[in-house]
């Protein structure tokens, strides 16, 4: 019994978990205490980029007016940039993406997630933050492009054989 779970934590712990994300800045909106916070994170599996998600934290004043405790908005924005030279490991290509960051937006309902899809065709790598309610889902989403064209970029596993060859 206990070599299962100690397997099943040895599994777990190499299975590529979101990034972790830095608080890099933190504007306050109004008096009563409101703050866009701005915070930043490299990609876990694709070295060389990082992005910035700014989205609403609401203050315990606000919180007291609207009576809503444990919830904020589902409003987000999502930049990301290449900040050096790219190194794309081991990423899910279809075209469902996959989680690279998470954040709780809400005590147990709601969290601010940022999913990377690879665009094929145009040979870029696209973030999309939006977020996850248990039951309603939100329109609000924001998303940003990363070129591979142009940029110093190896794959770590052989690029995909659909990939843009663009002659330089």
């Amino acid at each position: 019994m206990y070599r299962f779970i100690a397997a099943g934590l040895l599994a777990t712990a190499f299975i590529a978990a979101p990034a972790t994300a830095e608080e890099v800045g933190r504007v306050g909106v109004d008096w009563i205490g409101n703050d866009i916070v701005i915070e930043g994170f490299e990609d876990p599996d694709v070295a060389g980029v990082t992005c910035h998600v700014a989205y609403f934290d609401r203050s315990i004043i606000d919180r007291l007016q609207q009576g809503d405790w444990f919830e904020d908005p589902s409003n987000s924005s999502i930049d990301c940039r290449a900040t050096g030279t790219i190194t794309i490991g081991d990423i899910d290509l279809d075209d469902n993406g996959e989680e690279v960051f998470s954040e709780r937006r809400s005590l147990i309902f709601k969290s601010l997630l940022v999913k990377r899809i690879y665009d094929e065709q145009r040979d870029a790598l696209i973030y999309l933050s939006h977020s996850r309610e248990v039951n309603i889902g939100s329109a609000k989403m924001s998303i940003s492009v990363v070129p591979l064209v142009g940029n110093d970029v190896t794959w770590e596993n052989g690029a995909p054989a659909d990939r843009v060859q663009i002659s330089r």
